[in-house]
């Protein structure tokens, strides 16, 4: 179970409205490719209309709570969803309400 600081990383990333569209454009790229999809921070720009500084800092955001993954490759930068952590954060969600 994560410890609290952690819970509330994960709660605080979760709050922000573009945040939770990034997860679904995450998860939306994964099904579409039938495998853990990556999409580069030029992508996730292209899709949510928002300038390169504001889709780093919710990536940092993303990223820091553990929710998302980020590889460099090259000058890029490549985001996935950490579906192991998003389900540790429902069960443990579900364990203390």
């Amino acid at each position: 179970m994560p410890a609290d600081d952690s819970l509330d990383r994960a709660l605080h990333a979760i709050a922000d409205p573009t945040r939770r569209r990034i997860l679904r454009e995450l998860r939306e790229n994964a099904k579409a490719a039938g495998t853990p999809g990556c999409l580069c921070a030029g992508d996730i720009e292209a899709r949510m209309q928002l300038s390169q500084p504001t889709i780093s800092h919710h990536m940092a955001i993303l990223t820091k709570a553990g929710l998302v993954e980020a590889t460099k490759q090259g000058l890029w930068r490549r985001y996935r969803r950490n579906e192991k952590a998003i389900r540790q954060v429902v069960k443990t969600l579900r364990g203390k309400l």
